[in-house]
């Protein structure tokens, strides 16, 4: 019997590579608020886990930004039909009480999903946010995030480099 697109996915393709990251995560996190001007170096703890028999990962991670305590959770998958990465993203610094939904592409050694978010208290235009995962190597691995103003121009906001512990 021939086998699902999924099940494919789960042996050679983008299901392979979210199952690659599982287990626990360890590192450092760079944070900017203004471009190119670094406001936070810190501890960061994440555990990757999958969930609903292997078609998302959970991303689970702690640290703290000027020494208050923070945590967020990211799902990510990818969407066979559209051929595409999805992920949904909440912490308790970043996003407040919204959710950010993003999508987006493979990249040479992992994904690039872009979202938005913002307040029509502060603008009627949201602001972009870009997730990339970058996998150096089965033990080591770089989320970097990236602010773009609504006119376009982007600033690097986090990176973090985990290492597998």
């Amino acid at each position: 019997m021939a086998k699902s697109k999924f099940e494919l996915s789960l042996e050679k393709g983008p299901h392979k590579l979210l199952a690659g990251l599982v287990g626990k995560w360890q590192g450092e996190t760079k944070t900017w608020f203004e471009k190119d001007v670094l406001a936070d170096e810190s501890p960061m703890s994440g555990t990757i886990s999958t969930i609903l028999g292997s078609r998302f990962i959970s991303y689970d991670y702690e640290g703290s930004l000027d020494g208050q305590a923070f945590e967020g959770k990211m799902i990510i998958g990818f969407d066979i039909p559209y051929q595409k990465f999805s992920a949904s993203w909440i912490d308790s610094f970043h996003m407040g009480t919204q959710i950010m939904l993003s999508s987006g592409e493979f990249t040479e050694n992992g994904f690039s999903i872009l979202g938005s978010y913002g307040s029509p208290e502060y603008s009627d235009q949201p602001w972009g946010w870009r997730t990339e995962l970058e996998v150096l190597s089965d033990n080591e691995i770089i989320f970097s995030a990236y602010n773009i103003s609504p006119e376009g121009e982007e600033a690097k906001a986090t990176e973090t480099i985990y290492k597998r512990i």
